[in-house]
């Protein structure tokens, strides 16, 4: 799936993107800028949560709520080694059924395990972003 897209129409391209996933894992890939986060707090809330979606630059991860289950929002930008992601427990995140969107992931890749949907995104010359799921 290709989708080129301008920011006022990140919400349909939220809705297209989770009618075409397989999983519950998403990578997003992307320089910085490029719209992960904006993407990602839109997807959020097509999933159903209410919680304020910000991203979790400092964090590493954020957590909302949805039903009985959550949402793991993932910036792994500032990490410098896996072993930083082992300290706070990455493990466990992983392991659970729940929803988790990774920003950054290929700091990860080596450590990632199960089913994932990897979601590649970039600037075109014209400023609107190119969605490749794969």
């Amino acid at each position: 799936m290709k989708i080129s897209y301008g920011l006022k129409e990140v919400d349909q391209v939220a809705n297209q993107l989770l009618a075409n996933i397989k999983t519950k894992t998403l990578l997003f890939y992307g320089d910085m800028g490029v719209g992960k986060t904006t993407l990602i707090k839109t997807i959020v809330k097509a999933i159903g949560s209410l919680d304020e979606v910000s991203s979790p630059t400092f964090s590493i991860v954020n957590e909302y709520i949805l039903d009985d289950k959550k949402i793991y929002h993932f910036d792994l930008y500032r990490i410098n080694n896996i072993e930083e992601l082992y300290n706070f427990g990455i493990e466990d995140y992983l392991d659970s059924e729940n929803w988790k969107l990774i920003e950054w992931p290929e700091k990860i890749e080596p450590i990632l395990f199960g089913d994932f949907d990897k979601i590649y995104l970039e600037l075109n010359i014209d400023m609107n972003r190119i969605l490749k799921l794969n």
